[in-house]
């Protein structure tokens, strides 16, 4: 994945949106995360592709937190 397509300002919005969903992802039912992410990011005006989306849900299921700039890369 690469975030070449992504401004330096997209990708401190997307850390934004997933500093947030990662704030109440623990007690989150499945398919929470992604869909809070995906709404984070229409909030934020940023468009991912689904693999982009898929690979930060599953960080932060998989780990609680997610950095977007390493993930994305």
């Amino acid at each position: 994945m690469s975030d070449n397509n992504l401004t330096s300002e997209q990708v401190t919005a997307v850390q934004a949106v997933v500093d947030r969903v990662n704030s109440y992802q623990e007690s989150a039912p499945e398919g929470t995360v992604e869909a809070n992410l995906r709404e984070g990011l229409a909030e934020a005006g940023v468009q991912l592709s689904d693999d982009q989306v898929s690979a930060l849900t599953h960080e932060i299921e998989a780990n609680g937190s997610a950095d977007a700039g390493q993930v994305l890369r």
